[in-house]
């Protein structure tokens, strides 16, 4: 069967969405922002594979694609054959009489060995409903949730000044029962606004299948009306509490009618009844806005008898799946690629971290928190460090350095001295400090570097001159032999001339302070 290439760590989505039965496929194509029948077919040959979600969640990327690949080829042909057929049926479906399961005889009859009626009539539907682009939302019980900001503003006040200043509300509504939270918050930064849809789950105190969010950048980072790229911290997010991001589509306003419609409601509700009120902390204000929303959710719809609260604890507490324990800590990702002294540039704090030295050259992703650095190759953590915030410096894990902390290519500290020599003897010391100056060599190859390619601009004579100011002066850096040469401190000689200076009677000599 023809099968659309999708990256493993799709795959791996897809079988997890599948596994938890909350979404359908048409959902998580959606989602994942693939076809209906590529995510149906991933999910037939997960299952064929026989292998559990846990086992495939550990998997190389490698060892997956060859388990998806193999499964593609047995059936590739049987389904080109019966996909050749497809047209044909969906014009003959429209001719007076003719149903599925005529054709599927037909087709039976001419190929004995063709697909069973079921799996006949599934390929079929699934290539049809491929042609149509459009999609319904049933606001079921624990379905989704719905967020987006406001467009208006509320002021918190400084309290010594009384200047304000203009802050964000994100709201967030429940699909079914239409239980709405609201949150006052500084900025529309994504670490505002993964905190405040982590509030909202915790105002629930479960988790619907679905997040619909608005096409803001901290949620999307390309908009697109079939292929939204998700945020990858807002995905990693919804994968730690079990759910899916599912963003409204631009321009077609039904797919965020609902969380619209409740912003019109917090306008009336929330904002209007404390407009005249002064707040002088966000704390303030959210306290506020929390005792607006209770009095909002526990008043009855208009055209019912019970309130949101009441239809919240009737029908979509029992629907939502449980909340983790622990809050989500925000991770940052990071692609990269590893150097050839095998430590990756984290360049949010410009410091150097060590992989296992055979992964030089590859590229990893590094995925950091406020106090760890996770790094992976095709979804294997390959090295975790404690995050280290000194700039331009290096950790690094004995274990990843090859046999006798040098590299087995030819790169090595001998190398590196042998090369400043041929450039001067200041150059040489220099080279020969900088990496005695380090724990390992190897974390000093890229100031060598830096210092020995300087001659390419200066020349041998100026930065062998450079060097041997640097020394003099106990700096041993590449900043510092750069700064030399850029100002021309090489070109000046080490005593400074004094000018003879005129006769002043405000100038004092020696003998003054005998």
């Amino acid at each position: 069967m023809s099968q659309e290439r999708i990256s493993m760590s799709k795959a791996r989505e897809i079988i997890r969405l599948s596994e938890e039965g909350r979404l359908s496929n048409r959902q998580i194509a959606r989602a994942m922002n693939i076809a209906r029948s590529v995510v149906s077919q991933y999910v037939r040959d997960y299952r064929a594979s026989g292998l559990g979600y846990e086992r495939i969640a550990e998997m190389d990327d490698d060892h997956l694609m060859e388990i998806f690949e193999s499964r593609k080829k047995e059936a590739s042909a049987k389904y080109g054959e019966l996909s050749g057929r497809f047209e044909y049926f969906l014009k003959e479906l429209k001719r007076p009489g003719v149903t599925l399961d005529l054709l599927w005889q037909e087709y039976k009859r001419e190929d004995p060995s063709g697909y069973n009626r079921t799996q006949f009539c599934h390929y079929f539907k699934v290539w049809r409903e491929s042609l149509e682009v459009t999609m319904h939302i049933a606001h079921k019980a624990g379905e989704a949730m719905f967020v987006d900001y406001t467009g208006k503003k509320m002021m918190v006040y400084e309290r010594a000044t009384e200047i304000g200043r203009e802050v964000e509300t994100l709201v967030a509504i429940l699909g079914a029962s239409e239980l709405t939270y609201a949150e006052a918050m500084e900025s529309q930064r994504k670490e505002d606004w993964i905190k405040g849809n982590e509030n909202a789950l915790r105002y629930w105190g479960g988790v619907p299948g679905a997040i619909v969010p608005d096409c803001l950048k901290s949620a999307v980072e390309k908009p697109d009306k079939y292929e939204p790229d998700i945020n990858p911290e807002y995905a990693d997010f919804a994968r730690h509490h079990g759910t899916v991001i599912l963003p409204a589509r631009p321009a077609h306003p039904k797919d965020k009618a609902l969380v619209e419609s409740a912003v019109k409601i917090v306008y009336r509700r929330v904002f209007a009844p404390l407009r005249d009120q002064r707040f002088y902390s966000l704390e303030e204000l959210n306290g506020a806005i929390v005792e607006r929303l209770e009095e909002h959710n526990t008043t009855p719809f208009q055209r019912m008898k019970i309130s949101r609260r009441e239809l919240f604890e009737q029908t979509e507490r029992q629907a939502l799946k449980p909340l983790r324990a622990e809050r989500y800590e925000l991770r940052r990702f990071l692609s990269v690629k590893v150097q050839f002294n095998y430590h990756v540039f984290f360049s949010p704090d410009r410091h150097y971290y060590s992989v296992p030295w055979q992964y030089r050259g590859k590229r990893v992703t590094v995925i950091s928190t406020t106090t760890s650095i996770e790094i992976y190759h095709k979804n294997v953590r390959i090295a975790s460090h404690k995050r280290n915030y000194t700039e331009n410096g290096y950790t690094t894990t004995k274990e990843h350095m090859p046999a006798h902390h040098r590299f087995y290519d030819s790169w090595s500290p001998e190398r590196m001295i042998s090369w400043g020599e041929a450039i001067g003897s200041e150059v040489r010391a220099m080279v020969a400090k900088v990496l005695s100056d380090r724990p390992y060599p190897e974390q000093a190859y890229r100031s060598c570097l830096g210092i020995l390619n300087l001659s390419r601009k200066y020349g041998n004579e100026r930065l062998n001159r450079a060097c041997g100011r640097a020394l003099s002066y106990g700096s041993y850096s590449y900043k510092s032999v750069k700064s030399i040469l850029e100002k021309n401190m090489d070109k000046i000689e080490e005593e400074a001339v004094v000018a003879n200076l005129p006769a002043h009677e405000n100038i004092r000599g020696g003998g003054y302070f005998n």
